[in-house]
């Protein structure tokens, strides 16, 4: 599947207007960037970095934890595995030669 980055939350890695294939249902690890359902609204994507696995699930990280309108773990707490989409594979858009630093 495809997901468009919007926000600044996970920059610098990422940053708005980027274009990203994601795999669902791909195994997560410790550092790994995924896609999950926000707890507070299921129909809304997060890009997060999986931080650690607990039993409660995921601790999803923002890489800027100074962005506006950042919300993480630390605002809602781990995130089921049930909520996790997939895991991010690639940066498709734009292409790294184009990008503006």
């Amino acid at each position: 599947m495809r997901v468009r980055v919007e926000g600044e939350s996970m920059s610098p890695a990422l940053r708005p207007g980027d274009w990203l294939w994601v795999r669902p249902g791909a195994p997560v690890r410790a550092g790994d960037l995924v896609v999950a359902r926000l707890p507070s609204d299921p129909s809304l994507l997060i890009v997060k970095r999986a931080a650690w696995e607990s039993a409660e699930g995921w601790w999803l990280e923002s890489d800027n934890q100074r962005a506006p309108g950042r919300l993480d773990s630390w605002d809602f707490g781990a995130v089921p595995v049930s909520s996790l989409v997939g895991r991010v594979v690639l940066r498709y858009w734009p292409p790294t030669f184009l990008r503006a630093r």
